[in-house]
């Protein structure tokens, strides 16, 4: 089965934006330009986040689904302050192929089961927010990585498939958005227990990690957002009056913090190295 690659978009009002540990998010650009750049250079699918849902208790994606749905023709995972069944079909309808849920199946596990039942198995991901805990387990957490829940992340994941996910994404928020690779140990914890895909997500810094964790973490997918987008932000085209005035990416320069670690790379010479290496991937 091919390793599919798909890139995350975060999502705050009309742009895109990436932080760290879902914190201290900076304006990247607009998600249009880097949707439509990933979906003509191989992206196997995509995922929309709304980075702020939490807050507002609401998805506010929509308009942008919709807008994206029309315009292009691979996958479209969403997720992000999805409540209920009514919330998953309206995203369902304006062109989501997928719904992530997190906050609202922990809160209500029984909305995992329903939903499935209702939409199918293959419309639900589950998403799991995870940090390692002092003694070496991991506690799930919702809200975007905000509210710890006391709930063992990797019990959760395996009861979320008994319910009916039919995938799971995996994120470690001590690794997100640092560049310092995945956390191997959670990804194969889970991956060795469940009979549904796993997505690797949260601290890509280089092809080399990807590589690991589908080698040595058993992910049958990645997610990757500032691998990719640091890339993005480098070509003109992305350069449009409005983004050259807000002088968001003036971060990446900033080796301190840390961003000089992610070597921002193209999705399609990504997947020809993965190619190369013998991970099969769609190129």
């Amino acid at each position: 089965m091919n390793l599919r690659v798909i890139p995350k978009l975060d999502i705050k009002g009309p742009n895109l934006v990436k932080g760290i540990h879902f914190e201290g998010l900076r304006v990247l650009g607009k998600p249009e330009y880097f949707a439509r750049h990933y979906a003509e250079n191989g992206a196997d699918e995509l995922v929309y986040m709304d980075a702020v849902a939490s807050l507002y208790e609401r998805n506010s994606l929509l308009h942008i689904v919709e807008k994206t749905a029309a315009e292009i023709h691979i996958p479209l995972t969403v997720g992000g302050g999805l409540r209920g069944l009514d919330d998953i079909r309206e995203m369902l309808r304006a062109g989501a192929d997928k719904v992530s849920i997190n906050t609202a199946a922990i809160k209500r596990p029984e909305l995992i089961r329903e939903a499935a039942r209702r939409f199918g198995s293959s419309t639900i991901v589950v998403s799991v927010e995870a940090y390692r805990t002092p003694s070496g387990g991991y506690e799930a957490y919702t809200d975007y990585g905000r509210q710890g829940t006391g709930i063992d992340a990797v019990e959760w994941a395996v009861r979320a498939v008994e319910l009916g996910a039919g995938e799971l994404l995996v994120t470690s928020i001590e690794r997100e958005g640092t560049g310092l690779g995945f956390d191997l140990e959670l990804t194969r914890r889970i991956a060795d227990l469940v009979p549904v895909p796993v997505i690797a997500a949260g601290g890509a810094g280089t092809p080399a990690h990807v590589l690991q964790v589908v080698q040595d973490g058993h992910a049958d997918a990645v997610c990757l957002a500032s691998l990719l987008h640091y890339h993005c932000v480098t070509l003109g085209d992305f350069h449009d009056g409005d983004f050259q005035g807000e002088g968001n990416t003036l971060f990446l320069s900033d080796r301190g913090r840390g961003f000089s670690k992610i070597q921002g790379t193209p999705l399609a010479d990504l997947k020809r190295l993965l190619s190369k290496s013998g991970v099969p991937c769609r190129v």
